[in-house]
């Protein structure tokens, strides 16, 4: 093997593996993407089962449902749409109806209801998630103020911090 040849054997090589290396980040990307969702959204285009998607919306009143153990079933709805959620673990401490929430998970093959594995909820009586305000706000339903995500981008320590079910902060 030449001098030339060897020279071009290395390069290749180092590029089939920076090509394998990209692809298989682009394809951990596309596996960790959860899309935001509202039950307007749902009504108009179903979700495939197993698909993992993030579910907003306001909890709906008088649906808050205790199961055995520490599970939970509840709506999530924009006032026009509702979809009935189930959560296995310890709800967030601001957790109740009427309040905005986001919830993450999937729906199950045959089954209309959405299993939730995350649930967030909402910090004071400010926030408001700002994908949630602004779809609320569009459909002429929330008359909160401006979205707390939205006013305070960028001001630290504002409690712009939404809640997950261990009561840690993210």
């Amino acid at each position: 093997m030449t001098r030339k040849q060897k020279r071009l054997a290395i390069i290749g090589g180092g590029v089939s593996f920076l090509l394998a290396a990209v692809l298989l980040v682009m394809f951990a990307f596309s596996q960790a993407v959860a899309y935001f969702y509202m039950p307007e959204d749902l009504a108009k285009t179903p979700i495939p089962p197993e698909t993992r998607i993030r579910l907003g919306g306001l909890v709906a009143e008088g649906s808050v449902k205790r199961g055995e153990g520490s599970t939970v079933s509840f709506s999530v709805t924009d006032n026009h749409n509702t979809v009935p959620v189930t959560y296995t673990g310890i709800l967030p401490d601001l957790f109740r109806e009427g309040q905005g929430v986001v919830t993450e998970g999937r729906f199950e093959p045959g089954n209309p209801v959405f299993v939730a594995d995350t649930v967030l909820a909402k910090h004071d009586e400010k926030y408001m998630p700002k994908e949630v305000a602004d779809r609320l706000k569009q459909q002429g339903v929330w008359q909160g103020g401006e979205a707390e995500g939205a006013a305070n981008q960028g001001a630290p320590n504002q409690g712009a911090n939404a809640t997950t079910g261990s009561g840690a902060t993210q």
